[in-house]
């Protein structure tokens, strides 16, 4: 039986058990799960191995690429943003990055890249993923094509795209890559071990991700149309799932796939805003501000992902097919491979796990979903 570590109250010891059942049915290899309520730690947990050979143990400090669950910082970046009047999500992209406004982009809106409507979920022609590593190279790839539907009328997920349109506006408003402008204003302020960009001092904690297999992203395809746009979308940059075992990957700034942390950290971020946007006297952003999570910008099944979604600004929203949470005023997202993160304004609770023995499939799987439902039993009892 593998050891878990850490602090968990009497009241979330559910979560531990959930927790415990997963390395116990042998889906894990090592993670870490957090809940936070009323901004306090009360569930914090880890076990496993680092590794791939089983020879290193996940420890305290252990962090491990999160994939698009970064996705929650980039959008809180911008969020802060537009709380303190620097972009408004509303108007177009090229009020703030005018080069943009090429190939009829002039209309897609700040709004429709954090919702994933804005009708650039890939690249065409297809990159490789080392180009991933160029902020500049990719950004003007993306540039340079029409988008692939009217803005604002669908949403096909940005998979790796949504970072760079996001990274491109911080960089203009503010004269910072989104990368620093989250550790200076979110991530140092906080305390949490969470990182868009890791200095290589980092690395030795760093955990190994285990891909389900070098062909990943073709099989998880191979059944769509060639020319879908889902297809097109998850194949124009064909990641294998190992590039985050990489020193390049770790120092590149990619907001949307590319972050290291632990589950300490997400919850930590995440607790501000289950809070109103304001822990332990760190101010991210205003209540009101945070409102704005909850626009819905598109309800309707995705054309990457191929689930119906309803997506806010920034955060996915609970619908019928989603069911994480049972409150209206909670938002989540995941990574690859499972990570996952919930953040409940209505409970004041923020739930994350991280791994690094990734699952096949596109959307997750179980293992995170059920320690969130873990830790709403233990809430409600």
């Amino acid at each position: 039986m593998t050891e878990v570590h850490g602090e968990c109250e009497p009241r979330f010891e559910a979560v531990r058990t959930a927790f415990q059942a997963n390395f116990d049915s042998g889906q894990e290899q090592g993670a870490s799960v957090a809940v936070t309520l009323d901004g306090a730690p009360v569930v914090d947990l880890w076990a496993g191995a680092a590794d791939a050979a089983g020879e290193r143990p996940w420890e305290r400090d252990t962090i491990v690429n999160v994939w698009s669950t970064t996705k929650t910082m980039a959008a809180t970046c911008m969020l802060m943003l537009a709380d303190r009047g620097e972009i408004d999500v509303d108007s177009p992209v090229a009020t703030y990055w005018p080069e943009f406004a090429v190939h009829g982009k002039d209309e897609v809106t700040v709004a429709h890249v954090l919702g994933h409507t804005a009708g650039l979920p890939g690249w065409v022609p297809a990159i490789e993923p080392e180009l991933l590593h160029d902020h500049d190279r990719a950004t003007t790839a993306l540039i340079d094509q029409p988008t692939w539907w009217e803005p604002g009328t669908a949403s096909g997920y940005h998979a790796a795209s949504q970072g760079f349109l996001e990274n491109e506006i911080v960089r203009r408003v503010t004269g910072r890559t989104l990368g620093t402008f989250f550790r200076e204003e979110v991530a140092e302020p906080l305390g949490a071990d969470f990182h868009i960009g890791l200095p290589e001092s980092e690395d030795g904690r760093v955990a190994e991700v285990i891909a389900p297999g070098p062909d990943a992203m073709a099989e998880a395809t191979a059944a769509f149309d060639p020319e879908s746009v889902a297809a097109r979308a998850l194949l124009s940059c064909p990641l294998a799932g190992s590039e985050p075992n990489t020193r390049a990957w770790r120092a590149a700034e990619i907001p949307a796939a590319g972050g290291t942390g632990n589950a300490r950290a997400v919850a930590r971020v995440h607790s501000a805003l289950a809070n109103g946007g304001t822990v332990d006297g760190v101010k991210l952003m205003s209540p009101e501000g945070l409102e704005r999570i909850f626009v819905e910008q598109c309800h309707q099944v995705d054309l990457v992902l191929g689930v119906k979604l309803r997506l806010g600004t920034g955060f996915g929203l609970m619908n019928d097919i989603v069911l994480l949470s049972p409150n209206p005023r909670s938002c989540f997202w995941g990574g690859w491979g499972g990570s996952v993160a919930v953040v409940d304004l209505d409970a004041r609770m923020s739930v994350a796990y991280v791994m690094n023995r990734m699952a096949g499939g596109l959307v997750g799987d179980l293992r995170g979903g059920l320690l969130v439902m873990s830790a709403y039993q233990s809430l409600n009892s």
